[in-house]
């Protein structure tokens, strides 16, 4: 097996990892909603399983750093640009510093200088994953062993960047944690297929 494929492997157990952590936030929070709370409460100030969650969401962010770092040679053999990989290498960064630096407030707010980054750097990261999205298609849409995937990350940009908004305009809603989840997967589910078709193809 070589390096890339073990980079890939990472990949695929990120989003996994992400979704085990907030599953398991539900399970052992009893007054956390799913459809309520956003994801972020599970580990921000003050949440009752903070230090677990904030494992989870370290361990997912670094298995999708790694992933990101053999990104450029797992397509490198097609040749290209190398701006989608660089932009998923700084989304995948900003993930790690929110990870670990930039938990929200007591009680999931947005307050203080900190939680306020939180945010900002959620959605710079988010916003630089879809960008890569595009990228990639633009790169990989002539080669014909990765034209598939190419307009699926088209598609995909263009559904998580929908959902984004959504999610934005109803962030003070009820069904903000359902929302979130809803826009969030979009993004996860492209983890695990850009990494399984790096694998496959490596």
């Amino acid at each position: 097996m070589s390096l890339v494929q073990i980079m890939s492997i990472c990949g695929m157990l990120s989003p996994i990892v992400y979704t085990v952590m907030w599953v398991l936030g539900g399970i052992l929070q009893s007054d956390y909603s799913h459809v309520r709370d956003d994801i972020s409460s599970l580990f921000a100030v003050g949440a009752p399983n903070r230090r677990l969650m904030q494992s989870f969401i370290i361990v997912s962010s670094v298995l999708l750093f790694a992933f990101y770092l053999g990104l450029p040679e797992g397509i490198n053999s097609e040749g290209g640009s190398l701006v989608g990989p660089v932009l998923f290498l700084t989304s995948g960064f900003l993930g790690i510093l929110v990870a670990l630096f930039f938990p929200l407030d007591a009680g999931g707010e947005i307050v203080t200088l900190r939680g306020k980054l939180h945010l900002i750097l959620v959605i710079g990261s988010g916003l630089m994953t879809i960008a890569g999205m595009v990228a990639l298609w633009f790169r990989l849409q002539p080669v014909e062993v990765w034209k598939t995937f190419a307009v699926y990350s088209l598609v995909s940009a263009l559904v998580a960047l929908i959902l984004i908004i959504v999610s934005g305009i109803f962030i003070k809603s009820k069904y903000r944690g359902l929302l979130e989840r809803l826009g969030v997967y979009p993004f996860q589910l492209y983890y695990f297929t850009l990494s399984l078709t790096v694998f496959l193809n490596n």
